[in-house]
């Protein structure tokens, strides 16, 4: 392994979903000590922090597809088990670990990171955050992140209700660092195509950001499948694209039962309406409307200034997501975009949300750099990690959080754990593609089954 230069200082990024993986790696991209980091996704030049990626093995690892299409690269990339991370971690040494993982995730490993370093007169400092909008269990997930060095607030909005949350319950708040999304950016958007263009030029195209789990019943997600097949047909000139996170049996952050895939299958589509995936940033280039229920698609839209729509026609419910968006000007429905309103965002709100789209977006990681700067310069290094849960102050609650990953209250390794010294061999990879397959299965085919017959 090569070791850190000043040039290139060596991050370390732990993901547990292509999502994350992505939120993680541009993370580790911006924060890097030193002079600030390009914009776009690494293309494997030698410039930036060397990077070394992990991913955790579960139900969401990533596929190869999945990884290709977020478009960001590492130096290396494995997949790892929780106990082969704290291995690696025990016996590599790094700048500073970016921790993307859903928060049970990152307050074991903080546990156990804790306990690997507990001899150690140097570590990397630990950072953390959130891939997106945070709408639900504000406090939850919080307090799991509680312990690292950085935990990273997307927005002022964020960071304010971060320190609120850690001073209510008497945790130091001072990990809680304001910066923006890492992968905000994009060419700005200049104005609608005309739609009598000639031949050759881009139709004006309207683009439905899909989230796996919102909404969650079959129901409301052919409610807005119909309306934007409608839309198509209402408008023949334009094209309407349906942009899906994952293909039918990957996972993404959450669990998606009821693809969009399947249930377009029962509909006759008109010609201008298409399925797309790839890149976000790629499809918003020739975007000209972005509707979404709640998805962090959203912001990208609005830092580019593109028009963009946060349907109301399910309600404004906090289950949904979209209530994070009152005040944005931006809420609307499928009825008034089919007769031609645009929402005007309001300008407090969306520069409250870090989505600057005033052009201070190349400073948003400033204050996150220098504090990481700092961390490393401490003179004796850095003290143990912290967690506010500990089994005193959350006996009934951190142990089981632990185990599953194989973690005992100390942060040890429990008896049996798994924590492989070599990569799988082929006999072990058919089962373990087999497992996830059967997870899949019973996740999109039997788990709503079991439902509807729990309904009659």
């Amino acid at each position: 392994m090569p070791v850190s230069t000043p040039n290139r200082p060596r991050i370390a990024v732990l993901a547990d979903s292509d999502t994350r993986w992505k939120w993680g790696a541009l993370t580790a991209d911006r924060i890097a000590p030193g002079p600030s980091m390009e914009a776009a996704p690494r293309e494997g030049a030698q410039v930036g922090p060397l990077l070394d990626g992990f991913l955790l093995r579960g139900r969401a690892t990533p596929t190869p597809r999945q990884l290709a299409e977020v478009g960001v690269r590492a130096d290396s990339l494995r997949e790892v088990t929780a106990v082969e991370f704290l291995r690696a971690m025990a016996e590599e040494s790094y700048d500073v670990l970016v921790l993307s993982l859903v928060g049970g995730g990152v307050q074991a490993m903080l546990h156990g990171l804790a306990r690997v370093w507990e001899n150690r007169t140097s570590r990397p400092v630990v950072v953390t955050g959130y891939v997106g909008v945070v709408y639900e269990k504000l406090a939850d997930g919080l307090l799991l992140r509680h312990g690292a060095d950085l935990v990273l607030a997307n927005s002022r909005q964020d960071a304010d209700r971060f320190r609120a949350v850690y001073e209510g319950v008497g945790a130091d708040a001072s990990a809680v660092t304001e910066v923006a999304l890492p992968f905000l950016g994009g060419a700005p958007y200049e104005g609608e195509h005309d739609p009598s263009a000639k031949q050759g030029r881009r139709p004006y195209t309207v683009v439905f950001a899909a989230q796996p789990s919102v909404p969650d019943s079959r129901k409301d997600r052919t409610y807005l499948l119909n309306r934007l097949v409608q839309h198509a047909r209402r408008h023949p000139e334009r094209e309407v694209l349906l942009k899906l996170r994952s293909k039918p049996g990957e996972h993404t952050t959450h669990i998606e039962e009821l693809p969009y895939q399947k249930l377009v299958q029962r509909l006759d589509p008109p010609a201008n309406f298409r399925l797309v995936y790839g890149n976000m940033g790629e499809v918003l280039d020739r975007t000209d409307l972005l509707v979404t229920v709640s998805s962090t698609a959203a912001l990208e839209s609005l830092h580019r200034r593109i028009p963009t729509v946060v349907l109301s026609d399910l309600g404004i419910r906090e289950s949904l997501g979209n209530h994070h968006f009152v005040g944005s000007g931006c809420l609307a429905s499928w009825d008034q975009l089919d007769a031609g309103h645009r929402p005007t965002p309001d300008e407090e709100w969306v520069s409250r949300q870090g989505v600057a789209a005033d052009g201070t977006y190349d400073s948003a990681f400033d204050a996150a750099r220098g504090r990481i700067a700092e961390l490393l310069d401490r003179p004796g290094g850095l003290p143990p990690l912290t967690p506010y849960y500990t089994p005193v102050t959350a006996p009934g609650y951190l142990p089981g959080i632990l185990a599953r990953h194989h973690l005992g209250p100390d942060g040890t390794p429990l008896p049996g754990a798994p924590a492989a010294d070599k990569e799988p061999g082929p006999v072990r990879q058919i089962v373990r593609r087999a497992a996830r397959g059967a997870y899949r299965h019973g996740v999109q085919r039997v788990a709503p089954v079991i439902r509807r017959m729990g309904e009659l």
